[in-house]
């Protein structure tokens, strides 16, 4: 989380379709430094038509990084393998994309990867 800040983070936000009480556990066990947020609805999944997968009898999301700024999706990993290599890859591409060179959003959320 250090590493991330240092080049800009703001926040790490995960997502995932198990319901708050089940992430809550998670939390205190493995004492993540980053907050879950629980869509077992997967509206977001809908909305912005992200790839998921059943299993288990149930749907999930597929694993995903985004880079945000503002309104704006700046930026989309995916798919993430391997995943133990995945913070360095953002790492680097935070470094190579600094936040302050970004367009302003035109108010709206731009196409994954793109910069409008």
């Amino acid at each position: 989380m250090t590493e991330l800040g240092s080049q800009g983070a703001e926040r790490v936000l995960a997502l995932s379709s198990d319901r708050t009480e089940y992430q809550q556990a998670l939390v205190r066990r493995f004492q993540l430094p980053y907050v879950l947020m629980s869509d077992p609805s997967l509206s977001l999944a809908e909305a912005l038509k992200l790839p998921t997968f059943e299993a288990l009898g149930g749907r999930l999301y597929k694993r995903l990084s985004m880079i945000v700024y503002g309104d704006m999706i700046e930026h989309v990993f995916y798919p993430i393998f391997p995943p133990d290599a995945h913070a360095s890859e953002v790492l680097e591409w935070l470094r190579t994309n600094p936040a302050h060179t970004f367009p302003a959003s035109p108010g709206g959320v731009s196409k994954p990867g793109t910069r409008d």
